[in-house]
């Protein structure tokens, strides 16, 4: 981006600087995944979906508007679609990054991890759960204790951004619900502005699993239907 400066180089999406103080993200289509396999709970970029970047900008609008609407804060400030770019506000991560997952059904690393005790599919009860941004080590799970202990988000935090997940999941559910799909499981980010701790980041086709009488819908086609566009390579 010219005469814009770069601040740090995401697996799909990159960050610049804005004069006013504010940032701009500019949405890539690379998601991740891994061997060619699109996957939104991966940490490594799996594939690259022509269209991908913009279309996740036009959902993530979408549902931060929606957001916004019912007076859930968020981050964002603007877009501009055809660029592929959005103005949000500066926030600060908690600690080196927190991912906040909420699971309505027990599939990807949740089955893998848990699959003794449960059937792939079964209903969740909007389960949270936390793991550090680390590609290194996998995203490690992490409790709120050791939130706490290691001074990364204290337990107050943690009941008030799980309590949010929660709210917000099931806005995003009823919204799906509307074009027949069903949400599996959806990973938001927090970060904390100067207006308390708000979402940050995106809500789109690239962090969540979302499917069709239990048959699996592909990036574009779930982001498609969410906007009542025709789908392409659908």
């Amino acid at each position: 981006m010219k005469n814009l400066r770069l601040v740090y180089q995401g697996k799909t999406k990159d960050v610049f600087a804005l004069e006013n103080g504010n940032y701009l993200l500019k949405f890539k289509d690379d998601v991740t995944g891994t061997d060619g396999v699109f996957d939104p709970g991966a940490n490594t970029v799996g594939l690259s979906i022509a269209g991908m970047g913009q279309q996740n900008l036009r959902t993530t609008v979408h549902f931060f508007e929606l957001l916004q609407k019912a007076g859930i804060k968020t981050h964002y400030v603007g877009a501009d679609i055809a660029e592929g770019t959005m103005e949000v506000l500066a926030a600060k991560p908690f600690g080196k990054g927190v991912e906040v997952i909420c699971r309505r059904r027990a599939v990807g690393s949740f089955i893998r991890r848990y699959g003794a005790y449960i059937k792939e599919g079964a209903p969740l009860p909007d389960y949270v759960e936390m793991t550090l941004k680390d590609d290194d080590k996998g995203d490690p799970l992490i409790t709120k204790e050791a939130l706490a202990a290691l001074s990364i988000m204290d337990e107050a935090q943690y009941e008030a951004v799980a309590a949010e997940t929660r709210k917000i999941t099931e806005m995003v559910a009823e919204e799906l619900q509307k074009h027949g799909l069903e949400l599996y499981d959806i990973k938001y980010e927090f970060g904390k502005t100067a207006d308390g701790v708000v979402l940050i980041d995106e809500i789109s086709a690239g962090n969540m699993r979302a499917k069709d009488q239990g048959q699996n819908v592909e990036a574009l086609e779930l982001t498609a239907r969410i906007l009542g566009l025709e789908a392409k390579n659908a």
